[in-house]
């Protein structure tokens, strides 16, 4: 696969299975979508091939220390103690916070994917890797409860 830099068509899919958030109380409202979030299921040997990616190129990978999601050890409780570290220095020091929140949820799947492979372009990330990525994300597809949907640009038959 590094070889020939694609992956098995395979490795793109998913079945993402619905969880209902546990702050959603199902007998005091009507449920919506907004009150499940996915999980997706990925092939065994697609993980395999992740982890080996990792082990291989994990050091260009690398991102900032202001990173808390999608970063392992790291959660939202460790923003939420820095954000209120950092207004607790300033208060204590007699300035005044003013703070902006924006909710950047799916973003990831709303982003421009050439504007992230030049963002890795940027960081020297080897040739080999760009080629796995673009090829593997072009095959991206999830199974939600036999109804297809579609990711990127991808244009997929309905299961």
């Amino acid at each position: 696969m590094m070889a020939i830099g694609r992956v098995p068509t395979s490795f793109g899919q998913s079945c993402t299975v619905p969880i209902l958030k546990t702050t959603v109380n199902v007998y005091s409202k009507s449920v919506s979508v907004d009150d499940f979030r996915g999980i997706s299921i990925s092939s065994v040997m697609s993980k395999v091939f992740e982890h080996y990616i990792l082990d291989l190129y994990g050091g260009f990978l690398l991102s900032s220390d202001n990173q808390f999601g999608f970063k392992k050890k790291f959660s939202c409780t460790d923003a939420i103690y820095t954000l209120l570290s950092v207004v607790d220095y300033y208060v204590n020091n007699g300035s005044t916070v003013n703070i902006c929140a924006l909710d950047i949820s799916k973003a990831f799947d709303k982003m421009n994917h050439h504007g992230l492979f030049l963002k890795l372009m940027q960081k020297q990330i080897p040739l080999k890797l760009l080629c796995i990525l673009k090829n593997g994300l072009s095959y991206a597809q999830h199974v939600l409860s036999g109804v297809q949907l579609f990711y990127g640009s991808s244009v997929l038959t309905v299961v």
